[in-house]
């Protein structure tokens, strides 16, 4: 490297204003809500003899198994570090949101898959008991979809459970809406017709889930966070000449990292510097963990490394 010097100072910024919120609750209380709800509306299709709701049933188990998901990830991501997970399990919400997607997608397939059938072959729908337990569907998915709507911005795990809850809402809307005609005017076709309608919300919706949780796993920039404007940020620091090696990545969905070179021949600017200059990442990004390193050369090893 001839006569270069290099300095490596590295600053760590921990931002917890960014942390996630706690939705044990909601998700202890969803759970519940949708594990009764299955019982009685599975019940019900044995009483009425209705394979309608029993199909139904099975489907809302997938409800289940999403909040199980989503809710297994935000636990996980509350573990502390360790010498073999240094970041935590934080990661464990953005599988959790791909895992979501991936199953909402298949319960899509099965509904779809059903309605192909039912327009082969159109069949009356089971009555009003039908229409009545669709009905405690739609409360019951809706209510446990509002536990989540503060959430489903700014967490795309959350964002899954919300979809999920609301996707099912919509479900049960259109079974209602397609047992009234149908019972009103004896056109059987209402029922598939509907299903298609609601299959195409769904993916319409579930489609973002996927791509965003996707990226994430994916290690892209989250969404939200412009990389040139944080370079320029960086660049347009006093005595930084040069930025290089800049990398940002999700170390969770709520969690933003980012490490960087900075280039500043002048010599070292002191912490102070560096403790503004990550007060500033965290406050105009939402970049929490930031790891910066400065460099008193013009060059640097780890570039001619690269």
């Amino acid at each position: 490297m001839g006569g270069h010097h290099h300095g490596h100072d590295h600053h760590h910024g921990h931002g917890h204003a960014h942390a996630p919120a706690d939705f044990g609750r909601a998700f202890a209380i969803g759970t519940l809500l949708n594990i009764a709800f299955v019982v009685v509306e599975g019940g019900a299709g044995f009483w009425f003899d209705s394979v309608a709701l029993l199909a139904d049933a099975g489907h809302n188990l997938s409800d289940v198994l999403g909040l199980l998901i989503a809710w297994g990830g935000v636990e996980l991501a509350k573990r502390p570090a360790t010498r073999r997970f240094t970041y935590g399990l934080g990661a464990s919400t953005i599988l959790a949101a791909l895992a979501n997607a991936l199953v909402l997608l298949m319960a899509v397939g099965a509904i779809l898959l059903e309605t192909i059938q039912r327009l082969g072959d159109p069949r009356p729908i089971d009555g009003w008991p039908v229409v009545w337990v669709a009905l405690a569907g739609i409360g019951v998915n809706l209510a446990t979809a509002l536990l989540f709507a503060r959430g489903r911005h700014g967490d795309v795990n959350i964002r899954g459970a919300y979809l999920h809850m609301a996707a099912d809402a919509a479900v049960s809307a259109g079974v209602v809406v397609a047992g009234l005609v149908i019972l009103w005017t004896g056109a059987t076709w209402i029922d598939p017709l509907v299903s298609l309608i609601v299959v195409a919300i769904i993916v319409v919706g579930t489609w973002g889930l996927l791509s965003e949780s996707l990226l994430l796993a994916l290690q892209a920039v989250p969404r939200g966070i412009d990389a040139q404007a944080v370079e320029a940020m960086l660049a347009a620091q006093d005595g930084v000449v040069w930025v290089h090696d800049l990398h940002i990545w999700p170390m969770s969905t709520t969690e933003t990292a980012l490490t960087a070179h900075l280039v500043m021949p002048a010599g070292h600017p002191g912490d102070a510097f560096l403790a503004d200059l990550g007060h500033r990442l965290e406050h105009d990004f939402g970049i929490g963990h930031a790891t910066v390193q400065v460099e008193t050369g013009d060059t640097c090893a780890l570039t001619h490394a690269h």
